[in-house]
This record gives C-alpha cells, structure tokens and sequence, in this order.
C-alpha cells in the first residue's frame, strides 16, 4: 500500500518585536496645524515614530533659477533630528558647524519626493521650505517625513488658495514613503528600529498614488538579494503605501 504525500507543513511567519504580522504598518496618526505660525504643518507619529512637518513659504526664488530664468517656484527640504530624539543625544548640526552626511542626503530625498507631488510652474516665483524635525526616532525617520510633508504642504497650499497667492491648485498625485526590508529572510513592511538594525536588506520607497515610483533606496547590509526578494519588497512596499495614502486623505478631509 503506497502511502499518500503529506502536504508541506505551512510556513509560519517569526513574531515581530512588536507583535506585526509581516505585512502591517505601525500605527500612522496625524495632529494637523502643531505649528501655527507655519503655512502647513503637521505631526506624524508612526509607531514610536515622531516628525513635526512644517511648510513655510518665500516670495522669492533660488538665485540658479533667476540667472537661468526658470520660470515658476522650487520646493526644498530640510532635515534634522532633535538631540533628545535618539537614546543617546545627537549633537546639533549647528554645534558640529557643518550638516551631517546623513541628514544631507535625507533632506535631498524629501525635497525631490515633494516636488514630485506639485507642479511648479504654477506655484509662482516663490520658495516652499519644507522643514522636518525629528522628535522621536525608532526607525522610519525619512518615510515619516516624506510622507507627513505631503500632508503639511497640502495644508499649505490649501492656505494660499484660500489668500489669493495661488490661482489654482498646483498639486498632482498625492505622495508617500515606506520602508521595506529583509530580516531572517523573510520581508517584512515598516521596519522599527530593532528591524531596522537586524536586516539584512534595507529598502525605502516612494511612491504617488498613481503607483508611480518616484525612489527605490536598496542595498544589501553585507548580504545580496535575489529578484525573487526584491519583487516581494516592492510588492509589500506598495501595499503599504496605499494604506499610508489612504490615511493622508483621512487627515485632510478631517483638517478644518
């Protein structure tokens, strides 16, 4: 009697640190106008994550644009983590007399994602900073950023319909950020700290919501990945930037 195959045993997924199924974000919250004296802004806390997103405006444009009269207005990011937001306190740029190599390329990531969601030949001869300050990190700090700027210059622009600045509405697809990586082999979305630290591949994802890819950041942490695996990432990467797309619009239609 020949005995039937036994079906493969399931794979179980490890537990994360914080108990997420591989697929599932960390709580994604937004507490619109933190800062009052700014255009837009707003608070993101992702997990035990926390960024103030705050946009400011300048009737004037970058002195490259007069000289090569580019005609429109620029957006720019800036990027920093507060001393305390860390375990161990981080040194303020402004102490070190220079920006750190990091914080650079991060705030360089968050201009070009930004500008990305708005068309700048109607924003008029005029400068849109987007600052972000990190008041908490465990681990998503720039994904946070993209994603809680996009919010905070929709509440900006908003404002400058709404003062005669802007004609009409500049903005195209609504943008987003989110990290991805390999840990154990196995993929998983929205990396804590913990994750972060652990994986053997790091990947951070932008995209708008005509699923579009403004950025794919990867690279191997001393290990390689395989197609197979980078598919995977992207697949989860971009269902969780519907999600996270999803609860922009949530906190602007909430915003008064």
């Amino acid at each position: 009697m020949v005995s039937a195959p036994t079906a493969p045993a399931p794979t179980v997924s490890a537990p994360r640190a914080d108990g997420r199924r591989p697929d599932q974000l960390r709580k994604v919250r937004f507490q619109n106008d933190i800062a009052p004296y700014a255009t837009g802004s707003t608070l993101i806390e992702w997990g035990n994550t926390k960024v103030i997103c705050g946009v400011t405006v300048e009737e004037t444009i970058p002195r490259w644009m007069k000289e090569q009269n580019v005609p429109g207005g620029w957006i720019t990011g800036e990027y920093s983590m507060l001393p305390f937001s860390t375990l161990q306190r981080k040194a303020r740029n402004s102490t070190k007399g220079r920006i750190d190599g990091r914080s650079q390329e991060i705030q360089r990531l968050i201009g070009r994602a930004i500008r990305a969601s708005i068309e700048l030949a109607k924003v008029g001869p005029r400068t849109i900073w987007i600052d972000c300050d990190v008041l908490q990190a465990d681990g998503g700090t720039r994904t946070a950023a993209i994603t809680g700027a996009y919010v905070a210059l929709c509440l900006a622009v908003r404002k400058l319909v709404a003062e005669g600045k802007l004609t009409e509405n500049p903005l195209l697809h609504p943008v987003a950020a989110v990290s991805v990586g390999m840990v154990a082999k196995q993929a998983l979305l929205d990396l804590c700290y913990l994750e972060d630290a652990a994986a053997e591949v790091d990947l951070n994802l932008v995209m708008n919501s005509a699923g579009e890819f403004i950025e794919v950041q990867g690279s191997g942490e001393e290990a390689t990945f395989s197609q197979d695996q980078l598919s995977e990432m992207l697949e989860l990467g971009h269902a969780g930037i519907r999600e996270l797309l999803r609860a922009q619009q949530a906190a602007l239609a909430n915003a008064v």
